[in-house]
């Protein structure tokens, strides 16, 4: 099973943004989104996993994926909460 990474630069839509894992488990993740001067926010999403690749792979959101299986956040504290959320088990849209 590939993980995702703890860091990366975006790439594409994304391209040149940083990001950070903050919180992971086996039902979610929170990451910090870095886009430059001083602009954070944070990226909520379920963990799936993309079977297409060999020996699977857990996917990160693409901006299709936001309010289904993803969000977004400007509050790391919201972020958590949802985060907690979805552990739970939780189906909340906000």
């Amino acid at each position: 099973m590939t993980e995702l990474d703890k860091t990366k630069i975006g790439i594409g839509e994304m391209k040149g943004f940083a990001f950070t894992q903050k919180e992971a488990s086996e039902k979610a993740y929170v990451y910090e989104v870095d886009m430059g001067e001083d602009v954070i926010y944070y990226e909520v999403f379920k963990r799936r996993i993309n079977t297409r690749f060999e020996g699977q792979k857990v996917s990160y959101p693409t901006s299709k994926g936001f309010g289904i299986w993803a969000w977004s956040y400007r509050s790391y504290d919201r972020a958590v909460k949802k985060y907690n959320e979805l552990n739970k088990g939780g189906n909340k849209w906000h």
